[in-house]
This record gives structure tokens, C-alpha cells and sequence, in this order.
């Protein structure tokens, strides 16, 4: 039964030195390209956990011998291995919503925080992605502070063309 314990410890271990060093140990399966994932530590960490502890179980709480432990542990082990590589694949696919862009503010509205002139640049708060932002602000008229407005287009990377909102 130590050994399975030390087997389950090791492999716990061997998860915590992967989170710690974070891919530094990852360069020692990196001849294993057909394997890619496969043999990634924590991968190995959790075969070798499970294999340990549900070992150490079945050996203690059965009268089963160590060949049957270990076959429980290694079906146990192969079942978590697999569930720890089909986890990471999910988790290195997946993509979250792409990068707001200053096209985006095409539509929107906004309010004026320094006021328009009719030939030059005011200030306007906006709300890019849920985030408040400050953009320049060109109209064709003058527009007052506290205006609500409207973004016609967006003329360059920090500044808009606006209108003020008709109601």
C-alpha cells in the first residue's frame, strides 16, 4: 500500500511543480510530437494520482491482491488522464469574443464632455466594450456640453465624427 500512497503523492507533486514552474518541465516530452498532449505533466500528474490512490483504495478496503489494484488503479488512471487531456484541449480552444475596435463605436451614443465647436475638436464619452472612454469630437455644428450624441463615424483611432440626438 506505500506504494501506491507514494505513487498518488508523486503524482500530486509532480501537478504542483507543473502549476509552479509553469511549462519548464514541459520541454522533457517534447520529442513526442504524435503524443502532443498526451504526456503533458499534468496529464501524467493525474494518471499517476489516480493510479496511486484508487490502488492504495482497493488494496485496503478489498482483499484483493496488488495485481488487482493495480489494474483499478491503471483503468482509473487511463479515465483521468484522458478527462485531464479532453479538459485542457477545451480550455487552449477555446476563444472568447474578438478584440473591441474603434469601428465598433460606428452607431453608438455618448455625451459630450467639452464642448463641440463648429471647426474644431471637443471631448465625448463613449462606451467601448462596457468601458467609458474619452474620443475627440468633430461636428458639423456646435455642440454644448451634456449633449447626448450620436457617433456618425469614427475618423481615426481617437477621434469620432458626431451628431447631437434629435428626440
Amino acid at each position: 500500500m506505500v506504494w501506491f500512497l507514494g505513487l498518488g503523492i508523486g503524482g500530486l507533486l509532480l501537478l504542483v511543480l507543473s502549476l509552479v514552474f509553469d511549462g519548464v518541465l514541459e520541454g522533457l516530452f517534447d520529442g513526442f510530437g504524435a503524443l502532443d498532449g498526451l504526456l503533458s505533466l499534468p496529464v501524467v500528474a493525474g494518471f499517476l494520482s489516480a493510479l496511486g490512490f484508487t490502488g492504495a483504495l482497493v488494496l485496503g478496503t478489498t482483499g484483493a491482491g496488488a495485481g488487482t489494484a493495480t489494474g483499478a488503479g491503471a483503468v482509473a488512471g487511463i479515465g483521468v488522464g484522458w478527462a485531464t487531456w479532453r479538459f485542457s484541449r477545451a480550455l487552449l480552444r477555446d476563444t472568447g469574443a474578438p478584440a473591441p475596435r474603434g469601428t465598433d463605436l460606428t452607431g453608438s451614443t455618448g455625451s459630450v464632455v467639452t464642448a463641440v465647436p463648429a471647426d474644431g475638436y471637443g471631448e465625448v464619452l463613449l462606451h467601448l466594450a462596457g468601458q467609458p472612454v474619452k474620443y475627440a469630437a468633430r461636428a458639423d455644428r456646435p455642440v454644448p456640453r451634456g449633449t447626448e450624441v450620436w457617433v456618425e463615424s469614427v475618423l481615426s483611432a481617437t477621434s469620432v465624427l458626431v451628431r447631437p440626438v434629435e428626440r
